[in-house]
């Protein structure tokens, strides 16, 4: 059975809405982790909204952090090809300090998308 013909809510809502208020509303959804019908159906409803409809919250400030900590090890490592290409010796310990941080940094992304590492 395909997955259309499962669905048991076969009613429509339809509202309007101010652009401004559209915008609150998709924040809201974004910041409970839920999609805007979801969530929406959470609040006219005081319904538990299905678990599939679940989404990881997306918080702004924790990406724009980890977006810096990628531009940093990426310029290290930059320098470090930089060193090996230039037929300098690199130091095995810079290399296992740069594989550290690439660990560290893929467990903290997977943490911020609400996923085990």
């Amino acid at each position: 059975m395909a997955g259309s013909n499962k669905r048991q809510r076969g009613r429509m809502l339809s509202i309007r809405l101010t652009d401004a208020e559209a915008e609150q509303l998709e924040a809201a959804a974004n910041r409970a982790g839920l999609s805007f019908g979801g969530y929406a159906r959470q609040a006219l409803l005081n319904a538990p909204p299905p678990r599939a409809s679940r989404r990881p919250p997306i918080e702004r400030a924790e990406l724009a952090r980890l977006l810096a900590h990628v531009g940093k090890l990426g310029s290290n490592i930059n320098q470090l090809a930089k060193y090996g290409n230039a037929g300098r010796l690199v130091d095995d310990s810079q290399l296992a300090a740069a594989a550290a941080a690439i660990i560290e940094l893929r467990a903290e992304i997977m943490a911020a998308l609400g996923r085990e590492p």
